[in-house]
């Protein structure tokens, strides 16, 4: 090795940001593992590269002893002073031991030893890339397909994205371009594997975050999502200013902000709900696009006895019961819905309420329905 090499260690420096002691060190380490291997000894050697000029030097580190029984590793007193008298018992003594054909082991060890480095470092780079992106969305094209995931180029890195992650309305094929979430990032012996998704409930918040201004301003917050992926789901947002309405931003004019979001997810529907601390008032929003005559809340069961009117009953359930359960999701909550007439059958009291539960009925009834009445304007689809 020479100059050159050492002006090569430079560039990598520079172009790479690996640093040329580190190299050099792990070069160093490395020349000791072929030297024992390639000349059969078990001596102890220390390599030298010269910082300046690339020279490489070999030398067996020996121990000063009074008597030698292993010549590879142990130097008399005697032999000791012959070198320099200033040796001491148990002192360490360098000698030189540089092969001829040293040269040519040593660039092939340093070669592979840079080849290595850079491409950790290459991979450092890109787990660092990317585990800053975690739960974040990111776009990429599919390279190929095998029966257990999509591969996903998303530029420097292939991502997998397993086909238990694909939406069932999803129809991906080789050279499409997609939008996912990335779930997770893990750093392997192999680089950085990128694992994404198109099922979590973290993607339709990114694509409201992406598409709202006033939720990425912080203006309006996604309090809850709720998903059953290619079929339906449901957001609750809220903003703490009085002027602004937390569903019409996100539903947007005409329904355009959300019906960019709903084209992304291949139709899914989306119903946009108001959160609210109020435990009724929240229950009774997340049944949309039902009407809800009447929420009792049951705090230590954590469960919320719904009423609906008879005609809603099978709209507040949902196909399959969907609707119900992507509210209990959405809230946190137990929902047990009821029409009036199984309620006033079950409950009987509910036939002939006293006067006051009546108006307080008819009030909360009254109230529902105008704070709804835009998130009905702008549901997607209510079927």
């Amino acid at each position: 090795m020479n100059t050159d090499f050492i002006e090569a260690l430079h560039e990598i420096e520079r172009d790479k940001g690996i640093s040329k002691d580190i190299l050099i060190e792990a070069i160093e380490a490395a020349l000791i593992s072929s030297y024992k291997r390639n000349f059969n000894t078990a001596a102890n050697v220390r390599v030298d590269i010269n910082r300046q000029t690339g020279v490489i030097k070999v030398y067996a580190r020996k121990t000063v002893v009074e008597e030698v029984l292993d010549p590879r590793l142990e130097i008399s007193l005697e032999a000791a002073h012959e070198m320099n008298g200033n040796f001491h018992l148990d002192d360490i003594v360098e000698i030189e031991v540089t092969p001829r054909d040293f040269g040519r082991i040593a660039a092939q060890t340093a070669k592979q030893v840079v080849t290595q480095r850079i491409r950790e470092a290459e991979r450092g780079l890109i787990y660092n890339a990317y585990i800053d992106k975690e739960e974040d969305i990111i776009n990429g094209i599919v390279q190929r397909v095998d029966p257990r995931n999509f591969y996903v180029d998303l530029g420097k890195v292939e991502a997998l994205l397993p086909m238990n992650e694909v939406m069932p309305n999803d129809k991906i094929g080789q050279s499409d371009r997609i939008k996912a979430y990335i779930t997770k990032v893990e750093n392997t012996t192999k680089g950085p594997q990128i694992f994404l998704s198109r099922t979590h409930p973290g993607l339709l918040k990114r694509l409201f975050e992406l598409e709202v201004p006033e939720i990425y301003d912080g203006i309006v917050e996604i309090r809850s999502v709720a998903r059953e992926a290619g079929y339906r789901s449901k957001i609750a947002v809220y903003s703490e200013n009085p002027d602004v309405d937390p569903v019409g931003s996100c539903v947007g004019q005409k329904g355009s902000r959300v019906q960019t979001i709903v084209n992304e997810l291949n139709g899914e529907k989306i119903d946009i709900v108001r959160w609210s601390e109020d435990v009724e008032e929240y229950v009774a929003n997340s049944l949309s696009p039902s009407k809800v005559m009447h929420v009792e809340v049951r705090e230590q069961e954590k469960m919320a006895r719904v009423i609906v009117p008879d005609h809603q009953l099978s709209l507040a359930i949902g196909i399959k019961g969907q609707n119900a359960r992507l509210a209990a999701k959405l809230t946190g909550w137990k929902i047990d819905i009821k029409s009036e007439s199984q309620a006033a059958e079950a409950y009987g009291d509910m036939d002939e309420p006293e006067e006051n539960e009546t108006d307080l009925l008819e009030e909360t009834v009254e109230e529902f329905e105008n704070e709804n009445l835009d998130s009905e304007e702008f549901d997607i689809d209510r079927s």
